[in-house]
């Protein structure tokens, strides 16, 4: 087992005591706030906290947002007394990214704890500063042998169960935190922009669910403040601040992002948008994701780029990950002969195909925000993932994931592992070719978990192309079954750097371990 220790440091809690707590100096906007005010008095505040976004083994991604026009600046140290600190002047935060701002940080120490803080300058009086956040985080390791854990879940605020303070608000995030791992990635459906937030939800049991609301979500999403105000909703979260603060994130997305099911090009039969063009929709979704998250693909104040990427952390692992919506055909039945577009699109599938192929990392896992092997329909006619139901020969869009399959077996390409979320339970499929009818390809893992704090549901059914056999599975026997009625659910990866082996635990929210796998480097067929 690795020699790094897992549990914070007295002088890391002690950086992140004031931090996380968030003291009154550093109490939120009113709930509900949109942008801030240019008539503001005082300083600059930093009230929705800090995050920190694709650490590599010398680079990451440090975001903030300011409740008016400021200069960010970062000051990093290898100590909370941020003695020999390096300082990194940031963007001018404003209006056209809704004022946040990340800045990148270049020639970190390998494997080292980076205490940060960011601190808000006035821009036309640059002595005239707020009072520093502050953060920290591990940089990828450089040598194997100091291994690396992290965790992954998806879907937070969905079906309407939002931030409770009945029962602390999203308390699995103090739970998560609490396991220091290095870095947290989140398979998808960050925000609902197409689910409401009601002040009131009456549960089965006649018990009363209460949400803190605001006005973006009282409606769905469709214009640019709307999305905005979907991302700064969850930061209402005290635990998710403190979260981001101490652990840094990978992040992609899914449909909710946008809007239930989306796809290019769709156009809505929905009386509750106006707005019906999707590609609309997402245009404004992705720019609004750009700002609130640190994704070194994507560009806050152009609203362009990509969300498909690699993250690189160190010489056990490479993150790859997937978009599964930018790129997709239609929904539909899913039994074309000739699919190319498929759930990837031809050039993210050429990219992911060159980026596995020159991996060196002992362990390559591939972050999808959909399933493979589970049936995730739209609609009484079309389905939503990859698979379609039919057991038989590789049709739609499995046609492109046999090929990637085909592809990764070919290349001799070892080490890959399947993580994702969306289905809102937690389970563990094996995929072998003796038991698939497509059956060129090697057997590899892939493990579901989720959600964080949202709606649970029945378990998918299983498509028996590429022969997934489902060992684990926990979910309900209804659909919605809210937080309050059931545990939380993510995952943990822990590799080895003495030998290599990674481990995943299935988690439920509460400290249980539901499922345990051990999966050895470079073998094939475990």
């Amino acid at each position: 087992m690795s020699d790094r220790p897992r549990i914070p440091s007295p002088a890391r809690r002690s950086v992140l005591r004031g931090s996380l707590a968030v003291p009154a100096a550093l109490a939120l906007p009113a709930v509900g706030a949109a942008a801030p005010a240019f008539a503001l008095s005082g300083r600059p505040r930093a009230a929705w906290g800090v995050q920190v976004g694709d650490v590599t083994s010398s680079s990451a991604l440090v975001w903030v947002r300011s409740d008016r026009p400021a200069r960010m600046i970062v000051e990093t140290s290898a100590t909370d007394s941020f003695r020999r600190a390096r300082t990194w002047h940031g963007p001018l935060v404003g209006s056209g990214t809704d004022f946040t701002g990340t800045t990148p940080l270049y020639g970190l120490p390998p494997g080292e704890q980076v205490h940060y803080r960011v601190t808000l300058a006035d821009p036309q009086d640059p002595r005239r500063t707020g009072e520093p956040v502050r953060g920290t985080f591990r940089t990828a390791p450089a040598r194997r042998r100091d291994g690396v854990r992290f965790l992954w879940s998806g879907d937070i605020a969905g079906q309407g169960w939002g931030i409770n303070p009945d029962i602390g608000g999203y308390v699995v995030y103090d739970e998560m935190r609490r396991l220091d791992p290095d870095f947290f990635l989140c398979s998808g459906d960050n925000i609902y922009a197409d689910g409401v937030i009601e002040p009131r939800v009456t549960l089965p049991d006649g018990r009363v669910w209460r949400n803190v609301t605001t006005e973006e979500k009282a409606k769905v999403a469709e214009t640019l403040a709307e999305y905005r105000g979907n991302f700064r909703y969850n930061l209402l979260d005290h635990n998710l601040r403190a979260f981001n603060a101490q652990v840094p994130s990978i992040v992609q997305w899914d449909d909710h992002e946008v809007r239930n099911n989306w796809y290019p090009g769709q156009i809505l039969d929905d009386a509750r948008y106006t707005e019906k063009n999707v590609d609309v929709l997402a245009a404004r979704s992705m720019r609004a994701f750009g700002e609130y998250f640190p994704v070194s693909t994507l560009h806050a104040r152009s609203g362009e780029g990509r969300m498909h990427r690699v993250v690189r952390h160190g010489p056990l692992l490479d993150v790859f990950v997937l978009d599964m919506r930018s790129f997709r055909n239609a929904n539909s039945p899913g039994r074309q002969p000739d699919d190319t577009t498929g759930i990837l699109g031809a050039e993210q599938l050429r990219w992911l195909k060159h980026e596995l192929s020159r991996s060196r990392a002992v362990w390559k896992v591939i972050a999808a925000d959909m399933p493979l092997g589970l049936v995730v329909t739209d609609g009484e006619t079309d389905f939503e993932a990859v698979a379609q139901g039919d057991p038989g020969a590789p049709l739609g869009r499995e046609l492109q994931i046999a090929e990637l399959l085909r592809f990764i077996k070919h290349r001799r390409i070892t080490g890959t592992v399947w993580l994702t979320a969306d289905v809102h339970y937690t389970s563990a499929q094996h995929y072998a070719p003796e038991r698939a009818v497509f059956k060129d390809f090697a057997p590899f893992w892939e493990f579901v978990s989720g959600p964080l704090a949202a709606g649970q549901f029945q378990a998918n059914a299983l498509d028996a192309t590429f022969g997934p056999d489902r060992v684990f599975v926990r979910a309900p026997d209804r659909a919605n079954v809210s937080p309050m009625e059931s545990p939380q659910y993510f995952g943990e990866v822990d590799i080895d750097g003495d030998s290599g082996e990674l481990t995943v635990r299935l988690r439920a929210q509460g400290g249980s371990v539901l499922f345990t796998k051990v999966l050895q480097p470079g073998c094939v067929g475990q």
